[in-house]
């Protein structure tokens, strides 16, 4: 059942539940930002209002840089100005930012733990008609590699607004993926978000207190966490949900910061179900779940199983035709989350 701590969308199940770009919190929450802190700046790669940073631009110009198509220069600018005190977002695709730019990064910010924020617009394959040459897929992995990095992936607008404001203020070099299609608004203004700790939404009556013990069709044994982050978080509360028909049990964890991963949910959850499936919109190599698994390997192996792209390029099509071709549908969840039951 929905976790009710967490203070969710009472709608988040249903047909007209409110849908809004991912992208468009950050472009509020960075104006909000601004208006707190005078250091805080923006830049951007000529792609302003599709990052939603128009909303900054056009209430503070005098602290905003237009840089245009020139990636490499965006981040190694913004080293600069965090250099002399500034607090700077950079915003583009992100394919080109950090696809295009990722050495500046390495080199300008985080070997010199600058506290620059990097924000990815327009990832995952639910860009859509854009195709694979536009639909970034890696830079979760591009990015939690780094050393001094932080990486967030917001669920929904409005953990996105609350990311952005906690990023301004987090000190760090940090990257913020955002989506470009308009997602179910899973969260509340009252829902707890703090980077780096993840969030259980929903928690099945049916998952047993306590590790797996012995065999046989114990609660436990049927029963599965479910990690997600990102725009994906919706379609594993929904494959909860229909688990619970089927008699498994599921806990859903917002998995919104991937690094530094939050290892105490990550074991506790995995202790109470005994198998673990990760869901992203990104690479299964390098992404989310790959950090998830290497926590787990060192600290308490399970079964787990990967929803995501299975090393493959993106095309064009709409977000809801790719999402359920690669496997990241409601029904590709629950074929995984199956999958991992039948090797406990």
């Amino acid at each position: 059942m929905i976790n009710q701590s967490q203070k969710l969308n009472p709608k988040l199940f249903d047909a007209d539940c409110e849908q809004v770009p991912i992208r468009k919190g950050f472009g509020e929450g960075l104006l909000l930002a601004g208006e707190r802190d005078e250091n805080v700046v923006g830049l951007c790669a000529d792609l302003t209002e599709s990052t939603q940073m128009h909303l900054f631009a056009n209430k503070f110009p005098e602290r905003f840089v237009q840089v245009g198509v020139a990636e490499q220069n965006l981040v190694t600018v913004a080293s600069g100005m965090a250099a002399m005190g500034k607090i700077p977002f950079t915003s583009s695709y992100a394919m080109f930012s950090p696809g295009r730019n990722w050495e500046q990064i390495r080199t300008t910010i985080t070997y010199n733990d600058r506290p620059v924020k990097i924000v990815g617009s327009h990832a995952g394959i639910s860009v859509g008609p854009d195709g694979g040459t536009h639909q970034a897929i890696e830079d979760i992995a591009l990015m939690r590699v780094l050393p001094n990095m932080v990486v967030v992936a917001p669920c929904d607008s409005i953990e996105a607004k609350k990311a952005t404001l906690a990023l301004a203020q987090n000190g760090k070099p940090s990257y913020i993926r955002l989506a470009r299609e308009k997602t179910p608004v899973l969260t509340t203004e009252e829902s707890p978000f703090e980077i780096g700790k993840a969030n259980i939404l929903w928690s099945s009556t049916l998952v047993a207190v306590g590790p797996l013990q012995g065999s046989g069709p114990t609660a436990t044994s049927r029963s599965v966490a479910i990690i997600a982050c990102g725009s994906l978080v919706h379609n594993a509360l929904l494959a909860a949900k229909k688990l619970e028909e089927e008699g498994i049990g599921a806990i859903v964890v917002n998995n919104h910061t991937i690094k530094p991963l939050d290892g105490a949910m990550v074991l506790e959850v995995a202790k109470k179900c005994g198998a673990v499936v990760t869901v992203e919109e990104h690479q299964i190599a390098g992404g989310m779940g790959s950090a998830v698994a290497e926590f787990l390997a060192q600290n308490y192996p399970v079964p787990i199983e990967f929803v995501g792209i299975e090393d493959r390029y993106g095309q064009s099509g709409s977000p809801t035709e790719l999402v359920e071709y690669y496997g990241m549908g409601v029904g590709g969840i629950i074929k995984k989350v199956k999958k991992v039951l039948a090797r406990k």
